[in-house]
């Protein structure tokens, strides 16, 4: 594949929002998040060097007429990172169908406008690890192919499954039908709650936390409690963390 000025163009610009709706592609970098990612996304390009292509041979036969191999010069001025890698791998946006019936069978990590992309990268390979699939976020939260976000995942974003949806009327359809365990400084501790193996897991933003337009949709108001009880302690936990911590505690319940 040529790489011709337009498309090296359009693969830089890759790294912002409205090019990546308006082109319908992102782009993904380095050797774990490619490899993990080839084969579960449609491939518009895969840009290498020579001597990652001599490391991998066998991808040649998987990107065929769509591998482009340049120098580590050419490959940097593609790359959004600060350390560029040496292969880039371009893929079409999927298309995700969202299933309504998840919530009866399966625990959702719903994300009420996180906004950080390594948050939002963060939870997603955390809830890859605990066998969560699918994650709703509000609309306005940080984008699923941001490249800060598409690195954070480390592979994670071809297994898990990020909605956007407007949370207030999915909460709404399902109220007195799923519940829903949010996260709150004065919730009661998550050791000693009933949680159970089906619902909604609602994480706040990173400073205000839960909105007040979602509160009223908490079943099941849970707590991280710090220890020992009583002591000075951080005001709160990165989101992520917390995220980790909630679903390991689901997931050691239903072993």
């Amino acid at each position: 594949m040529e790489l011709t000025n337009n498309l090296r163009k359009n693969i830089y610009l890759l790294s912002e929002r409205k090019h990546r709706k308006k082109l319908g592609m992102f782009k993904c970098e380095g050797t774990k998040c490619v490899m993990d990612t080839l084969g579960s996304f449609e491939l518009f390009m895969l840009a290498c060097t020579p001597t990652w292509l001599s490391s991998h041979p066998d991808v040649s036969s998987v990107a065929a007429d769509k591998l482009c191999v340049i120098s580590p010069g050419e490959l940097s001025r593609l790359s959004s990172l600060t350390t560029p890698q040496d292969v880039i791998a371009v893929y079409h946006v999927p298309v995700h169908e969202f299933d309504p019936t998840i919530f009866e069978t399966s625990l959702v990590v719903a994300l009420d406008n996180v906004q950080d992309p390594g948050n939002l990268g963060t939870i997603i390979r955390t809830a890859d690890w605990f066998g969560v699939r699918n994650i709703i976020s509000s609309p306005t939260g940080a984008d699923l192919y941001n490249p800060k976000v598409v690195q954070a995942t480390m592979g994670a974003i071809s297994r898990v499954k990020v909605h956007y949806m407007d949370l207030p009327s999915l909460f709404e359809s399902l109220h007195g039908k799923t519940p829903v365990f949010g996260t709150f400084l004065n919730g009661e501790s998550i050791y000693s709650s009933n949680l159970s193996r089906n619902g909604i897991v609602l994480m706040g933003n990173e400073g205000r936390g839960i909105s007040e337009e979602l509160k009223k949709f908490v079943t099941h108001k849970i707590t991280i409690p710090s220890f020992p009880i009583g002591d000075p302690t951080s005001e709160s936990l990165n989101v992520a963390t917390a995220t980790a911590i909630t679903l390991s505690e689901f997931r050691r319940r239903f072993i």
